[in-house]
């Protein structure tokens, strides 16, 4: 199962992200850093807890396709070395996904809170190589949340139906009320799509506790899972995750 930590830009700084609610995000304070730069928090990821796989949400561009973006710093974070992003920055449509694959991004996020129309479901997995695609079914409360009617009208199970059927690959179970809550994640909706859809590559963010809900959620065949604040607070470490490698390969 992979570890992804999470990085949320605001107007060029690492910002606590908490149930969704952006307004109130503050600088990031952190066991792993003593500055909120995304840079620095980046190679804590790296060098402290040894994850190189790294998850940046770029809120900026998230709320407003006008504001200015953050261009240049995911630029570089992209050149660190030993450093590989996934980029959720409003992206929606197949020439944006391309201009960030080209500057060096690994993998960009198509999140269902920017996506402006439906066809765009089928278009970007028909003209992206879906290794290098991914799509984030944004959630609150158990509804997604979406500017597109078509997508905001479906239960989750039935998204992660139709994207499935359009070819996507890799999917985010995002609940934004539980970001920064470490509440725990919606473990039956997980269950019923790791059945339903088992050849989908499931990722997992939002309310993430604990070492125990890693083990757990590696059980259930969960590929991936999205952290930020267990990693700040000290609740995850560099031991846990080793734990976890060291369990799942002593099971083979």
């Amino acid at each position: 199962m992979r570890i992804i930590p999470v990085i949320d830009l605001l107007d060029g700084q690492t910002v606590h992200a908490v149930k969704g609610e952006r307004k109130n995000y503050k600088p990031l304070r952190s066991l792993l850093c003593d500055t909120p730069d995304p840079v620095a928090i980046a190679r804590a990821f790296r060098d402290q807890l040894g994850l190189n796989e790294i998850y940046i949400a770029d809120l900026n561009s998230i709320q407003s396709p006008q504001a200015a973006d953050h261009r240049h710093l995911i630029t570089v974070l992209s050149g660190t070395e030993k450093i590989n992003l996934m980029l959720d920055a409003g992206i929606s449509e197949v020439a944006e996904a391309k201009v960030w694959l080209d500057l060096g991004v690994r993998k960009v996020v198509v999140g269902a809170e920017t996506l402006l129309a439906w066809t765009g479901l089928r278009k970007l997995p028909e003209r992206i190589d879906r290794r290098r695609l991914t799509f984030s079914l944004d959630m609150r409360n158990g509804r997604i949340v979406s500017p597109c009617s078509e997508l905001a009208g479906l239960s989750p199970l039935e998204a992660l139906e139709h994207l499935h059927s359009a070819g996507w690959q890799e999917v985010i179970i995002l609940d934004l009320g539980r970001v920064g809550s470490e509440a725990g994640v919606d473990r039956a909706l997980l269950l019923e799509a790791r059945t339903r859809f088992p050849d989908l590559s499931l990722l997992v963010g939002g309310g993430i506790s604990g070492p125990a809900q890693l083990t757990d959620l590696r059980n259930l065949g969960v590929a991936g899972v999205l952290i930020a604040t267990a990693f700040h607070r000290g609740l995850i470490s560099a031991q846990h995750i080793k734990a976890l490698k060291t369990q799942r390969s002593q099971e083979f």
